[in-house]
C-alpha cells in the first residue's frame, strides 16, 4: 500500500486501488519476500520474512498517515538496508525481547540492527493530535503481532 494507490472519495471514504500484489486471506506462507513499495514496507518484509500477513498493511497505513501530516515520506530509504536504517533512526533500535523474530530474521541475513534512540513522533509531526500520534505509533510497532488490526485502528480515530 502507498499513497498513490489510495483514492479519497469525500471526507469519509477511501478506496484502495491496484491490487497487483494482493493475496487471498486464506492463502498460506511462504510468500514472496518482495512486496510493497520500499518506503511503506514493514520491517519483517525488509528482513525477508515469508510469513507476513495483514499487519504489513497497517505498517504502511502508519507511514502514509505520517506523510499526510508532513507532506513527505517518514522513511525514505534508497535501498532495503537504508530503509531499515531510516526506520531505526526514528523508531529506535528494536528491543530483542519485544521482537525476537525480527532478530532471528536479521541474523539469517547476517544483519545487525543499527543502534539508535527513539525519536518521539510528536517532535517530527507536531501538528498531529495525541490520539493520531498514538495510532501511528501503534501501527509502527516493530512486532507485527503488536500492531492493531484495521478494525481496532478505526475505533481509535
Amino acid at each position: 500500500m502507498k499513497p498513490e494507490n489510495l483514492v479519497c472519495m469525500g471526507t469519509e471514504l477511501v478506496k484502495i486501488a491496484d491490487f497487483g500484489l494482493a493475496r487471498e486471506i486464506r492463502s498460506r506462507p511462504p510468500y514472496t519476500d518482495y512486496v510493497s513499495t520500499r518506503w511503506y514496507r514493514a520491517p519483517e518484509v525488509l528482513l525477508h520474512s515469508t510469513a507476513y500477513s495483514a499487519p504489513i498493511d497497517l505498517w504502511a497505513v502508519g507511514c502514509i498517515m505520517a506523510e499526510l501530516y508532513t507532506f513527505r515520506p517518514l522513511f525514505p530509504g534508497n535501498s532495503e538496508i537504508d530503509q531499515i536504517f531510516k526506520i531505526c533512526a526514528i523508531l529506535g533500535t528494536p528491543d530483542k525481547r519485544d521482537w525476537p523474530e525480527g532478530y532471528t530474521l536479521a541474523s539469517n541475513m547476517n544483519f545487525k540492527f543499527p543502534q539508535f534512540r527513539r525519536v518521539p513522533l510528536s517532535t517530527l509531526i507536531p501538528h498531529a493530535t495525541g490520539d493520531a500520534i498514538n495510532l501511528m505509533e501503534s501501527m509502527l510497532a516493530y512486532n507485527p503481532s503488536k500492531r492493531p488490526t484495521a478494525q481496532q485502528s478505526l475505533r481509535l480515530v
